[in-house]
């Protein structure tokens, strides 16, 4: 083969591989999930399966897929797991970092519920609209319906409004702290979705959020972000000095202090 050849088959390569990252990028392919079969690639890329597989084979050197025999390719894990990641875990192992944590969602969520509103396609807002209504009905129930399937129920909600976003950035630092936004998601269903009051608020909150999002309000959605996770913030420092003044008036009465 030629050194002309040789660097053709390389650029082919490079631009087959550039096409799946774009795609890993943008969402569409999905950490662990499989890629489509070498046909269905030949024809949406428009490429030969030859150089397929020559690209392919760029991505496996550079750990963006991996291929199991006998299952095909799959998108890898692109950064450390929260399971390996030491600070992460330190993160998620003290309770007094839930408000740093709000904070950070505040500030991402937020621009996402923006650029939702901005740019959200129609096929965008037909799978927000599917995530609200699992929520919705899920809740109709509340008594049955256990914290953590809640909780993921509800993280599905707004993790649709960020990948509306088409923020490939934003998107993926929100996935890189998925088990921790998915933490304080528990927490804020633990500790807040029993009491009546409460309850009906976050409810009003996520229709708010919903409705500003698919009918193109970009700064009320930023504001329905906002307003939402701050006064989930409040809510439970509420409920923290409640407890804390509970803790001193039964010292009080034992005789502690």
């Amino acid at each position: 083969m030629s050194t002309l050849e040789v660097t053709k088959r390389r650029q082919v390569a490079d631009a087959v591989s550039e096409q799946i990252e774009r795609l890993i990028v943008d969402g569409v392919l999905k950490v662990g999930q499989a890629l489509p079969s070498e046909r269905r690639l030949c024809d949406k890329l428009g490429v030969s399966r030859a150089a397929l597989r020559e690209g392919l084979g760029v991505l496996r050197a550079r750990g963006i897929i991996e291929t199991s025999q006998g299952r095909g390719s799959f998108v890898a894990r692109l950064s450390a797991s929260n399971d390996t990641s030491p600070l992460l875990h330190l993160f998620g192992s003290q309770p007094r970092t839930l408000f740093d944590l709000l904070e950070v969602r505040a500030l991402l969520e937020g621009e996402a519920a923006r650029l939702a509103a901005l740019r959200g396609t129609e096929a965008d807002f037909v799978l927000i609209g599917r995530r609200y209504q699992a929520l919705c009905e899920a809740c109709e129930n509340p008594e049955a319906l256990d914290a953590d399937t809640h909780a993921r129920l509800d993280h599905a909600f707004h993790l649709a409004i960020s990948e509306a976003s088409h923020n490939p950035v934003l998107v993926h630092t929100l996935q890189s702290l998925n088990d921790l936004l998915l933490g304080s998601v528990f927490a804020c269903i633990a500790n807040l979705y029993h009491r009546p009051p409460q309850r009906r608020q976050i409810d009003r909150q996520h229709t708010r959020l919903y409705q500003t999002v698919t009918q193109r309000l970009p700064d009320q959605a930023r504001r329905a972000a906002l307003d939402h996770i701050h006064s989930i913030r409040d809510n439970l420092r509420e409920i923290e000095q409640e407890e804390q003044r509970l803790v001193r008036a039964t010292m009080r009465l034992e005789g502690w202090v």
